[in-house]
């Protein structure tokens, strides 16, 4: 997302170098890259919607991870009832997605459609800024397809696009994008729920505190009567008493951690992604509003 705001602040920086004016854009021109533009703020939507709903879910680990610490490492079987169904909210939560991301996949292959070099006559800045155009939309478009199929957890999302030979940066731009939509569909095809390896992370540990919860109780090892004396058995469960309250105690913390850091990073992402909405928007606008002055001169 970081290299994506700066393609677009950069294509940005081009276009004013270039003083290209607006009255010579063409009329096509303007109409795709509005067009474009709005689809992009549509994924925007789309992904900040989903992001934060993944927010909103960790309050459930937050409050799981509560009950543990409060308890130490010894939880009643009511707190253990009360962590496994904060742990199973979680994991029915987590699996669905925002209603948004259907409409993605829809919208990228729309733009991928619509992914070709403009061909200008007569204007060798003309020429310059299509070319740089078609660029940063394929690489646009590429990035955005790949956090599309992280988020949504399908491989749906994912646009293979071909770029023309006639640029320096096509075959790695097309290696790059095979080898990441390839290792992504390996993943899906392995029966992994999403992209994200902090989020795999947390799943992990709250599936296994949530099965360690399962029904408010600790699961004990149970010693075998008939070769061990009273004295043996007393010993074996005090040391598996102490080995489950350590494992309480270790999971809770693995899990707190794991919560910590995917919310750090999915707080990144967040802000990373508002960025480039803004970026976005105001190349729209910039452009809306030099066609209104530019038609206000005409007129006056």
């Amino acid at each position: 997302m970081a290299v994506l705001s700066e393609t677009h602040a950069n294509i940005k920086t081009l276009t004013t170098t270039l003083q290209f004016p607006v009255s010579d854009w063409d009329e096509k021109w303007m109409d795709t890259y509005l067009d474009s533009s709005v689809k992009l703020l549509d994924i925007c939507n789309a992904l900040t919607s989903e992001l934060s709903r993944m927010d909103q879910s960790q309050l459930l680990l937050k409050y799981a991870v509560h009950i543990l610490a409060a308890t130490g490492t010894s939880p009643s079987s009511e707190e253990l009832k009360r962590v496994h169904s904060s742990l199973h909210d979680w994991m029915e939560n987590i699996h669905s997605r925002s209603p948004k991301l259907e409409n993605c996949s829809s919208i990228l292959q729309e733009l991928a459609a619509a992914l070709h070099l403009v061909k200008v006559k007569n204007s060798a800045k003309g020429k310059v800024l299509m070319r740089a155009l078609y660029g940063v939309k394929a690489v646009t478009i590429f990035i955005c397809s790949v956090f599309t199929a992280a988020l949504s957890g399908c491989s749906k999302p994912l646009i293979d696009l071909n770029v023309s030979g006639e640029f320096l940066w096509a075959a790695a731009f097309n290696d790059l994008q095979v080898g990441v939509n390839g290792e992504i569909r390996n993943l899906f095809s392995l029966g992994k729920s999403g992209a994200l390896k902090e989020l795999e992370e947390v799943n992990a540990r709250v599936e296994k505190l949530h099965n360690a919860s399962n029904g408010g109780q600790i699961k004990e090892e149970q010693p075998n009567n008939d070769t061990t004396n009273n004295e043996e058995v007393l010993t074996l469960r005090k040391t598996n008493g102490q080995e489950q309250q350590e494992g309480w105690k270790e999971s809770s913390s693995d899990l707190a951690n794991s919560a910590e850091c995917f919310a750090r990073e999915l707080d990144l992402l967040s802000k990373q992604l508002e960025e480039f909405f803004h970026l976005v928007l105001a190349g729209r606008n910039a452009l809306l509003f030099s066609l209104t002055t530019s038609d206000v001169r005409l007129k006056g």
